[in-house]
């Protein structure tokens, strides 16, 4: 019996012998898989090696700057901005500073140099005398150095650059012949306090409020027990730098399509006039002998062109008199809300010399219009800087006059940059002048069609 169970018990343990035998040959692969191969690594390409465009050796330059400011807070600022230069540049280059007198003396200066062959290397200068200056040969395109892999400008500090000043150095072809070392305006002071006592509630949005405005304030003069006081409003003085804004905001743009000459007789020109001329048969306007900072401090004007460098002495004004009105700038205003500032860049370009002194020149000069060195120009001056990126510290608290004047370069446009500029801007005046005592609108506009000849006959002098 127990053999028999014995036996039965090996035939089962066998049994299950070979079922788990055959069950783990199942579970086991016969053969392994083939391993897979890695992948090549991919060889990384050669880097490109970025390399100037621009010919010369800028190292160990000297270079000659001419420029016009000449004194004062305007010379110190212009020192601290050579003498860090001249300190800190990896090139070794040295900037003389040369203070040339006032722009028109500086102009003098360079006409003069062109004859003689002895010019500086950067020079500053009015728009159209840089682009008359081009012409002869004199002042190089910047677009070269602008557009160099090596030592150009970022496309991001490019693009904060305003556009008002910056289009002045710029001609119609597209060449760049010089950039904005800083900026001022063209912009209308405003009396706030006296505006509110007259029972306005800001600054007019367009001309015909503009006018309003105006008359108002000749009409509060007028019936009041001083009798020096009667011609009040707005100081009509038809210098070039105040009707071009007056044009522009009436919708004219000055030039014609191409930007090759002058479009001065179009319907905004004569609506500008029309508009400036019914002011003065209003009554609204007075007269200055000269610049009308105690006019406007006096309360005979509630509206004066000025630049906004001229801030301190109007500010001065004020001071003298012990008037704490509440006043401030504002821009041009148009029949349709459009509004408008006369923006002025002071240019510096390149005089053409040889290759090293160009590319030193051209670093000076891209250094020179920086946001960071127009950080430290600002500092030191009245002048608002030529880029938006630029940090202005503590100045628009500590000058909120400056501040507010600094927020309108939004609405900024720039005179045109043709070389025969400074005649027509006379030619201008004197038309302007005429306008206002013609006998009705066809008067103005054969004035006016004259204007166009005269400016006309200028530029093709330049050419």
């Amino acid at each position: 019996m127990k053999q028999t169970k014995l036996t039965s018990i090996l035939a089962l343990t066998t049994v299950m012998m070979l079922v788990l035998t055959a069950c783990g040959a199942a579970a086991t692969p016969t053969t392994a898989p083939a391993p897979t191969d890695a992948p090549e690594p991919t060889q990384a390409p050669e880097p490109t090696e970025v390399i100037s465009n621009l010919e010369g050796d800028p190292n160990g330059q000297a270079i000659v700057f001419w420029h016009a400011f000449s004194s004062g807070a305007n010379l110190e600022g212009m020192t601290a901005v050579i003498d860090k230069f001249n300190a800190e540049n990896e090139f070794g280059i040295t900037v003389e500073n040369v203070p040339q007198g006032s722009q028109g003396d500086l102009e003098t200066a360079v006409n003069g140099a062109i004859t003689t062959g002895e010019l500086p290397n950067l020079t500053m200068g009015f728009p159209n005398g840089l682009s008359r200056w081009y012409g002869l040969g004199v002042i190089s395109s910047l677009n070269p150095f602008i557009e160099d892999p090596i030592y150009g400008v970022d496309p991001e500090v490019w693009g904060s650059i305003f556009p008002g000043p910056l289009s002045s150095g710029t001609l119609a072809d597209g060449t760049q012949i010089g950039i904005p070392v800083n900026q001022s305006a063209q912009v209308l002071f405003y009396n706030y306090t006296w505006a509110e006592e007259l029972g306005f509630d800001g600054p007019p949005a367009t001309s015909a409020e503009f006018k309003e405005q105006a008359c108002a304030a000749a009409a509060a003069n007028a019936a009041d027990d001083n009798p020096d006081n009667n011609d009040a409003g707005y100081v009509l003085f038809n210098g070039a730098s105040n009707v071009l804004p007056w044009i522009w905001a009436f919708g004219g743009p000055g030039l014609n399509a191409d930007g090759s000459g002058y479009l001065l007789n179009d319907a905004a020109s004569l609506n500008a006039a029309l508009f400036l001329k019914d002011l003065k048969d209003s009554g609204c306007t007075l007269t200055t002998p000269s610049f009308p900072n105690p006019e406007f401090a006096g309360r005979l004007a509630l509206f004066a062109n000025s630049s906004t460098a001229g801030i301190p002495f109007q500010q001065s004004a004020f001071d003298d008199i012990g008037n704490t009105d509440v006043w401030g700038s504002i821009p041009v205003p148009g029949p349709d809300g459009t509004l408008v500032v006369n923006a002025f860049g002071q240019m510096a370009g390149i005089v053409t010399t040889n290759p090293d002194g160009d590319l030193a020149s051209w670093i000076f000069l891209k250094y020179l219009t920086s946001p960071e060195t127009q950080a430290l120009w600002v500092s030191m001056t009245g002048y608002f800087p030529t880029q938006s990126t630029t940090d202005l510290g503590t100045k628009p608290a500590d000058d909120p006059i400056w501040a507010g004047s600094y927020d309108l370069m939004q609405y900024g446009m720039a005179e045109p940059n043709l070389p025969a500029h400074g005649a027509v801007r006379g030619l201008i005046n004197t038309a302007f002048d005429a306008a206002m005592a013609a006998a009705d609108s066809a008067a103005i506009q054969a004035i006016l069609d004259q204007l166009q000849a005269d400016a006309d006959a200028a530029v093709a002098e330049t050419q």
